[in-house]
């Protein structure tokens, strides 16, 4: 019953830090995209004082997290993982679903601040039109965040890895930094449990391996961590 008041007073909060925040500065939209960068980190860091001050959890980084334009493989398992790895790097472009730009306030303030939009029924041209924008991102020294796996799986859920992580390690040539999580412990839907997170930053994969290599390798390393965070 606790849990189920402080989750729901939690919502609450979000709601309205996400509903005041959206109006407020809706017309930053207007200004270059560092404006919007502030405005995001801004929600994410709100966000993350109301799940500390009504559900009790916490988080914590293990690893070193990259300092340059390198591409970012992470393990997806809640809404969590996104706002930690984007307070936590330099400005990521994340990869996402081409329908996620199109949602009122979230797809606008999304697609100016950090999104590399994915068309999936575009087929062979998606991965082509997705590595183009990539490149752009890295051109200012900014890291790829990806979600491997391509949607949230359930802790000790089966792995699912998607090739796209693969072609775009192929066609970027830099390195890939794996992440592991252990957030849906935690975080699972509507329900939070008092906790500490952790966010960690796995050995670096160079460029240059081959594809199936490289995603057996990336699974592993993402699995096997992963793995040991959870109870």
């Amino acid at each position: 019953m606790i849990v189920w008041l402080r989750s729901a007073l939690f919502l609450l909060w979000f709601l309205l830090i996400t509903t005041i925040l959206s109006l407020l500065f809706l017309p930053v939209l207007a200004l270059p995209r560092g404006a919007t960068v502030w405005l995001a980190r801004l929600w994410a860091r709100a966000t993350f004082f109301g799940l500390k001050a009504f559900t009790g959890i916490d988080w914590e980084i293990r690893g070193r997290p990259p300092e340059s334009a390198v591409l970012v493989a992470s393990k997806h398992m809640s809404m969590w993982d996104t706002l930690a790895l984007y307070l936590t790097l330099n400005q990521p472009a994340i990869v996402l679903k081409r329908e996620l730009l199109r949602i009122p306030f979230y797809g606008w303030f999304l697609a100016k601040a950090a999104a590399v939009p994915i068309d999936r029924s575009a087929g062979a041209s998606a991965l082509r039109k997705m590595s183009e924008a990539a490149r752009a991102v890295l051109a200012q020294g900014r890291p790829i965040l990806i979600f491997p796996e391509g949607t949230r799986k359930k802790p000790g859920a089966a792995p699912d890895y998607k090739p796209g992580v693969a072609g775009l390690y192929s066609q970027l040539g830099v390195d890939c930094v794996p992440v592991t999580l252990n957030s849906g412990v935690y975080w699972t839907g509507f329900l939070k449990r008092p906790g500490i997170i952790v966010l960690e930053f796995l050995e670096p994969i160079p460029p240059g391996m081959k594809r199936d290599a490289f995603m057996t390798l990336l699974e592993s390393r993402i699995e096997t961590a992963t793995a040991a965070l959870l109870p």
